[in-house]
């Protein structure tokens, strides 16, 4: 488990956005309600709880100092 700043990577922020698997399952409207990520897969949402707690965003630090 990563502690600390996470390092921004521009492949990945543009790859997630622009994913075909996104697209098909965004249009065919099969997504889950906000919220029920435990349901589907109970594994990733407990890691990604911890590491959204543990870590911390470079570019949400530059917004809060230059706000």
């Amino acid at each position: 488990m990563k502690f600390g700043m996470r390092k921004p990577s521009l492949k990945k922020r543009i790859s997630a956005r622009t994913s075909l698997k996104r697209q098909v399952v965004h249009r065919a409207g099969i997504k889950m309600p906000r919220g029920y990520g435990w349901l589907r897969s109970p594994k990733r949402y407990a890691y990604n709880k911890v590491y959204r707690r543990t870590t911390f965003d470079v570019f949400k630090l530059l917004k809060k100092l230059f706000k």
